[in-house]
């Protein structure tokens, strides 16, 4: 559970909660859902002014597989004070992902000579700030939003459902109410739970799912098969999509799959090709 004035530490055995600080919140100070990704063993020593805000804190691990973790609407404080590199690493796999989520990394002072634009962010914080200036930090990004842009705002466009319960991503169309798809006019011949997960994952392009969440997600909490089903069809799915479609569903290391819509070009590249073929054919 989130608690006020503490932390949620979400490790993969037992979750266990900090209470520190404060214990009444100022007058008309705002409560945020923080979530914190970092290897400290003791969370309230990465950023200690956070311990004594009165927002929500979430701790994660920090890897890949946490992402899937996260709440929707949240703030990623990323501990990078030790380790750029994985913190780097982390900041393109969020954006690679579809997330939203506005990235604050916490640094050292030397940090500063390291980090650029292409690391995504929005903003940085040393580890020794004030409590002030991390809730004024906190209240800039808030403002500011974090709008998906470039693939990630295309990605989720591409989700959207029309009126007529169709959702299109580039030549693949799935209908949710008559609950067929198509590519390129062509019906796609899937069962029911292929089509569901499929469905399931052009909903939501760019987010990775666990396979636990898709078991969850797509067969119910009442099946109790293993995560290999998901495997099994997730191969078929792409089988069926064939070649030029099937690197769609994407395989996220480590993690789980996630839909990644085709580039607008390429329905046309692969129409062009094929109208070449068949002119050299008949030549």
């Amino acid at each position: 559970m989130s608690t006020s004035c503490g932390y949620n530490h979400e490790t993969p055995v037992t979750p266990q909660v900090y209470n520190r600080g404060i214990s009444n919140k100022p007058k008309g100070t705002n409560v945020t859902d923080l979530t914190l990704m970092t290897f400290a063993s003791d969370p309230a020593t990465v950023l200690p002014s956070l311990a004594l805000l009165s927002h929500r804190v979430r701790v994660l691990p920090m890897d890949a597989a946490s992402l899937v973790k996260m709440p929707e609407n949240t703030i990623l404080f990323l501990d990078a004070r030790d380790d750029l590199a994985t913190a780097k690493t982390l900041c393109r796999l969020i954006h690679a992902s579809g997330l939203s989520t506005p990235i604050v990394l916490i640094l050292t002072e030397g940090g500063f000579t390291v980090v650029n634009s292409q690391w995504g962010i929005a903003d940085v914080v040393v580890s020794t700030a004030s409590p002030a200036e991390v809730e004024g930090r906190l209240r800039l990004v808030s403002e500011r939003g974090n709008a998906p842009t470039g693939s990630a705002a295309g990605a989720a466009e591409t989700g959207v459902q029309n009126e007529d319960g169709l959702i299109r991503s580039g030549d693949l169309v799935v209908d949710t109410n008559g609950y067929t798809a198509s590519l390129r006019s062509h019906p796609i011949d899937l069962a029911y739970k292929e089509f569901e997960l499929l469905k399931y994952l052009v909903q939501h392009p760019g987010r990775v799912f666990t396979r636990a969440q898709l078991l969850q997600e797509v067969w119910g909490y009442d099946y109790y098969g293993g995560t290999r089903t998901v495997d099994v069809h997730i191969r078929r799915l792409r089988a069926k999509l064939g070649g030029e479609y099937e690197h769609v569903i994407g395989t996220v290391r480590n993690v789980g799959y996630r839909f990644d819509p085709p580039e607008e070009e390429e329905g046309e590249n692969a129409a062009k090709a094929s109208a070449a073929h068949a002119d050299a054919s008949e030549a």
